[in-house]
């Protein structure tokens, strides 16, 4: 079978039958989300000299957006169990959508760090349902399935952080945020049209409530999910320190432009494009180890590359080769999607992205700590050395870890 054959039949199959309306609104709705988030760093500059903050200080405000979009993961892991996927995630959209008219009115840092928190907050619903309603959809191709969308959050990633700049440059930096808005609302009421209403689940004996979470992590205990979710953890460390401050290190370091800057950070995402959806592949067919170290390795030298590499050309090229980092969520979300039980699904990953992702987001505000202390390029070798680490931890899974052998579907 050839390769294009074999793209055509994964193509059919997420199609087919009537599920690709809801796989496209699912991911249309994760993009612009995505980018909604994205474009935070790609206006960090805007904002620092509009509200008079340092580096670590705006670094703390991408880690106030992170924050709050890990923070509601786990109350909206145990909605999606209890209530219909279609209102958890339309709630989400809208809130976003109410959030950011915050953010462009706060008269003052800390208004603007309270909108910002709720914008974080309003996006944490949408994840856990996402992943729970397309398990449903797509029982056997998971990983292709977030694959797919995932590779659309890095198409929203790589389209709007360079239309904010364009307008922030043109305009003022509220229209770099400001467009997004009527899109979310168009997506909210999308959502709620075509995907499939569900009838809430009558709490009972058999609800899962915050007292029994200690059972919960007892079961995750099984088949690597917590060591999974330590590899996680120290994956979003990387990956949201690397985003939050890189378009700001280009124009500072480097002596980008803002508009260069704002277009190499897309290009970062762009190849996330391609690289989600066959990771996603690769791990339905090679499992968790072999395609998780796959991704991992070229990040690594291209982030001991960067402080070295001068010119635009160049820098998009080590660029391009971190990028190949954005597939390692495709692979971990779908191991831990097919490995937790169904009937604490929603819950077990709000539990583990969660914690991994409150973690992680500390970040952004230890890293702009690490520029404002005149270490920014040495930050980013820190960084490789942080994901050896992680690729130390892949190479302890059992090679036979794959999607298929850990039973949850």
């Amino acid at each position: 079978m050839t390769v294009i054959d074999g793209i055509s039949r994964e193509v059919t199959a997420l199609w087919g039958g009537g599920k690709g309306r809801s796989l496209l609104v699912v991911a249309s709705g994760w993009g612009i989300l995505l980018g909604a988030r994205m474009i935070y760093p790609v206006l960090l500059p805007y904002l620092r000299t509009s509200f008079n903050l340092s580096l670590t200080v705006a670094g703390f405000l991408v880690t106030i957006l992170w924050l709050g979009s890990a923070l509601g993961q786990l109350p909206g892991g145990i909605l999606a169990d209890r209530y219909s996927e279609r209102l958890i995630m339309t709630v989400g959209t809208i809130t976003v959508a109410g959030a950011l008219v915050g953010v462009l009115i706060a008269p003052t840092p800390f208004l603007l760090f309270a909108a910002t928190a709720v914008v974080g907050l309003g996006q944490s619903l949408y994840p856990i349902a996402r992943i729970t309603i397309l398990s449903d959809i797509y029982p056997d191709r998971i990983g292709s399935a977030l694959g797919v969308t995932m590779a659309t959050g890095d198409l929203g990633q790589t389209i709007f952080p360079p239309i904010a700049g364009v307008l922030a440059a043109a305009i003022a930096w509220q229209a770099g945020l400001g467009f997004l808005i009527p899109l979310l609302l168009l997506v909210g009421i999308v959502l709620w049209v075509v995907l499939p209403a569900q009838p809430p689940t009558e709490p009972d004996a058999d609800s899962i409530s915050v007292g029994d979470l200690p059972s919960i992590v007892a079961r995750l205990r099984r088949e690597n999910l917590l060591f999974v979710a330590f590899i996680l953890f120290l994956y979003i460390l990387i990956w949201q320190s690397f985003t939050g401050l890189y378009p700001t290190y280009l124009v500072d370091q480097k002596g980008l432009s803002s508009s260069a800057a704002g277009l190499l950070f897309s290009v970062f995402f762009a190849f996330g494009v391609i690289v989600k959806p066959l990771a996603g592949a690769a791990y339905d067919r090679i499992g968790m180890r072999r395609s998780l170290v796959l991704v991992l390795v070229g990040p690594v030298a291209g982030l001991t590359l960067l402080p070295i590499i001068e010119g635009f050309w160049l820098l998009g090229a080590v660029t391009a080769l971190v990028s190949s980092m954005l597939g390692s969520g495709a692979i971990t979300q779908s191991f831990l999607s097919d490995a937790i039980p169904d009937d604490i699904q929603g819950t077990g990953l709000g539990v583990v992205r969660t914690t991994s992702a409150t973690l992680g987001a500390a970040g952004p505000v230890l890293f702009g700590g690490i520029a404002d202390r005149g270490y920014f390029d040495e930050g980013y070798v820190l960084l490789a050395a942080v994901l050896v680490v992680v690729i130390l931890l892949t190479l302890r899974l059992p090679e036979s870890t794959t999607g298929t052998a850990t039973g949850g579907h």
